[in-house]
């Protein structure tokens, strides 16, 4: 059931980054000299999930417009400008994101 709904590149992603939280306790634990641990990945990881999934998202979302204009030609402009204002969105929020993780 599981392997139906997600693709093996999908469920490899979801591994690499279960393997990187659990890494990343291991590799904070030492504190430095001023208090704050050496590796402070917290921020890190929020950003690199948003760029991992508006990449994500950007990439379906052009695969889908593209085989919907090879399919009706006629209507390729108006695919084409649904295609730019979601793609817009999406960045806005991918900034949106980036910015709230980049806070301390």
């Amino acid at each position: 059931m599981i392997r139906s709904l997600f693709s093996a590149r999908t469920l490899t992603a979801v591994a690499a980054v279960a393997v990187t939280f659990l890494c990343a306790d291991m590799a904070s634990a030492q504190e430095a000299v001023a208090g704050r641990s050496l590796i402070d990945l917290t921020s890190y990881f929020g950003v690199g999930l948003v760029v991992i999934g508006a990449a994500l998202g950007i990439s379906r979302l052009a695969a889908s417009a593209y085989e919907g204009m090879s399919r009706q030609p006629e209507v390729a402009g108006s695919i084409q400008t649904a295609m730019i204002i979601a793609a817009a969105l999406i960045e806005g929020f991918t900034f949106y994101a980036l910015f709230i993780c980049s806070q301390k």
